[in-house]
């Protein structure tokens, strides 16, 4: 077992599944299609991260540095929780970029969602978990990689 620490921008357990992405992950590229389609979960679209492309990412832990892509990727994120296809976690070994946020913030506020959203886990965290791994995170930021 291996357990990180990072900064809460919003709390909540769960224990679960990883998914991994070790480049930053283009908001509208992975979820756009899903959202437009009105799927009944996550299917990554983005054909250009491929430690994602395809894979399902609803209702599990996404591992990322941050996000990237255009400005409307706080909108994507409140669109699919508005839907509740959305990951569990979003745990981010850098520092939370300023478009998740304010999805995160949208989502908890406006969604009533409980899209928990750990930031500062540092590098070591990406380096340490894979896809798949069973992951467990608490209120107070913890994250172990059981």
């Amino acid at each position: 077992m291996k357990e990180f620490k990072g900064r809460v921008i919003n709390g909540g357990y769960y224990k679960g599944e990883a998914v991994v992405s070790h480049q930053g992950v283009n908001t509208l590229a992975t979820f756009q299609s899903s959202a437009l389609s009105h799927a009944s979960k996550v299917i990554v679209a983005d054909q250009n991260n491929p430690d994602i492309f395809q894979k399902n990412i609803t209702g599990k832990a996404l591992c990322l540095p941050q996000t990237i892509g255009s400005t409307t990727g706080g909108m994507v994120l409140q669109v699919i929780c508005s839907m509740g296809i959305n990951p569990a976690c979003l745990l981010f070994s850098e520092h939370i970029d300023s478009l998740a946020g304010a999805g995160v913030i949208l989502s908890v506020v406006w969604e009533h969602s409980n899209l928990i959203a750990i930031d500062q886990l540092g590098r070591e965290f990406l380096d340490t978990v894979k896809t798949g791994d069973t992951i467990e995170v608490s209120e107070d930021g913890t994250v172990k990689i059981l």
